[in-house]
Parts: C-alpha cells; sequence; structure tokens
C-alpha cells in the first residue's frame, strides 16, 4: 500500500480524533526527541525506537539498534529530519491509545516518547523497493509475475499467502500450503481484494470474496502489545471458519 494513500486516510480519520492536550512529560519527551534530530545523535534515536521499525514491505524491518545506526541514513534523510528537527509542539497531536503522531502521522511516538512507526519514504527506500520487488518476481510462479507492487508475504500456521496491489488498485490474494514455495503453482489464488481501513491508526483490512466465502487480511500497524501483527479470518455466509494469526516474512 502507498504511503501517500495511507497518510492521506490518515489525516481524514484524525481529523476527528486528534488532540493536542499532551501532558507535561509528553511534551519534555517531543523535546528530547526534537533535539536528538537537531543535533543528528544517532545513537541517542536508535534508543528511542521500539522494534522492529516496520518499513513498507518489501523493504525490511529495522530489526535493533545496530541495524538502525547502519541503516540510518537510507531511512532519516534530510526532508524526514528537518520535519523533526524543525517541528513545534503544537504540530504533534496525541490520538487515545494509538499514541502520539507528528502533522500528518509521518511520525509516531509513544507516551514515553519512543518512535513506534515512521510512515514516511526516503529516496534510497524508494530505489531500494523497487529493487527488491524486480528480484522478487523472478522467483515467483510464471503466473504471478505481473502485479504493481508487492503488499504483504505472510505465514500462519497452515499457510504461505502473499498480497500483491495489481495495476487496477485491486488486491491479488495467493496462497500455498506450508512446505511449498511461491516458484510453484498457488493453491488458490483470488483477485479484486478492497481495502477497509480500521480506525485511525492505519489498522486495516484486505477482504477478497468467492461464492459464500469471505477471505480476510487484518494487518494491525498500531495497536495493543502482544497482538498478531496480521491475521488471516475465512468466513462462509458471514461465518467464521477460519482463523490463524501469522507473522510477517521479509
Amino acid at each position: 500500500m502507498k504511503y501517500k494513500i495511507l497518510i492521506l486516510l490518515l489525516l481524514i480519520f484524525n481529523l476527528s480524533f486528534a488532540q493536542n492536550d499532551l501532558d507535561k512529560t509528553e511534551i519534555e519527551n517531543i523535546q528530547k526527541l526534537i533535539n536528538l534530530f537537531k543535533t543528528k545523535n544517532i545513537d541517542g534515536i536508535s534508543k528511542v525506537i521500539t522494534y522492529p521499525l516496520n518499513r513498507e514491505y518489501p523493504i525490511p524491518s529495522v530489526k535493533n539498534e545496530a541495524d538502525l545506526k547502519k541503516r540510518f541514513n537510507q531511512i532519516f534523510d534530510k526532508t524526514i529530519i528537518d520535519e523533526i528537527s524543525n517541528s513545534k509542539i503544537d504540530q504533534w497531536s496525541e490520538v487515545g491509545w494509538r499514541g502520539i503522531m507528528l502533522n500528518n502521522g509521518d511520525l509516531w511516538i509513544d507516551s514515553d516518547g519512543k518512535i513506534t512507526a515512521l510512515n514516511y519514504q526516503s529516496h534510497f527506500e524508494l530505489t531500494q523497493k523497487k529493487n527488491i520487488i524486480l528480484n522478487d518476481k523472478s522467483k515467483l510462479h510464471s503466473s504471478l509475475k505481473i502485479f504493481k507492487s508487492p503488499t504483504y508475504k505472510i505465514q500462519t500456521k497452515s499457510y504461505l499467502i502473499r498480497i500483491d496491489e495489481l495495476a487496477n488498485e485491486k488486491y491479488r490474494y495467493a496462497s500455498w500450503k506450508i512446505g511449498k514455495s511461491e516458484a510453484s503453482k498457488p493453491d488458490l489464488v483470488l483477485t479484486n481484494g478492497t481495502v477497509r481501513m480500521e480506525g485511525s491508526g492505519g489498522n486495516h483490512t484486505i477482504i477478497f470474496k468467492k461464492g459464500e466465502y469471505n477471505y480476510k487480511i487484518y494487518r494491525g500497524i498500531i495497536g495493543e502489545k502482544g497482538a498478531p501483527e496480521i491475521s488471516l479470518t475465512v468466513e462462509k455466509n458471514e461465518k467464521q471458519i477460519l482463523y490463524q494469526s501469522g507473522k510477517l516474512l521479509e
């Protein structure tokens, strides 16, 4: 899913939820974060991030402090550094349990001032994504090579699933039983998937319909600790017949 679309949707939803009633501690934490970016204190910034820090698929997540230090200049370019370091407190809004966002959701932090999400892509990451996609296509079954952008690769208890965005702005679902590879013919392919946003934190569900069946991929970007980052639900005549939590693959 493109970040520009996600940020626009976040703005629409957050207009009714955003609040600027930050308490003293939260304001102090925000100011500390601003100062870290003003001085480009990479060591300090690496310690105020909740890992893994997700990047837009198929770019790998930032796993830990060492990984962040190695990739810092690839992720945090001048544009986003300036946005953070030049920000004023009134540009930060508390959005309930989802956390605190900068402007329209480019950056999210928790009440302790730790970065939980970065909804921004540098020029380096845009190029990196294109190269990863080209390599990814070379390893896929021939029936799946045509798509606009990969969205998710998921592993559940029983299935390997990939979701791709197609040229018509719809989504495609392809799945294999665990043990098979993406180079083999998929066991199931569904098209015409649509996205349903779930609240203001970026969480969403991609829904695929096939006769009396609904296949739902839920992506929890901002949620309670311990909640699965992604899951598969299958319904028959709107009655759930399968649920499996999953993990995102890189």
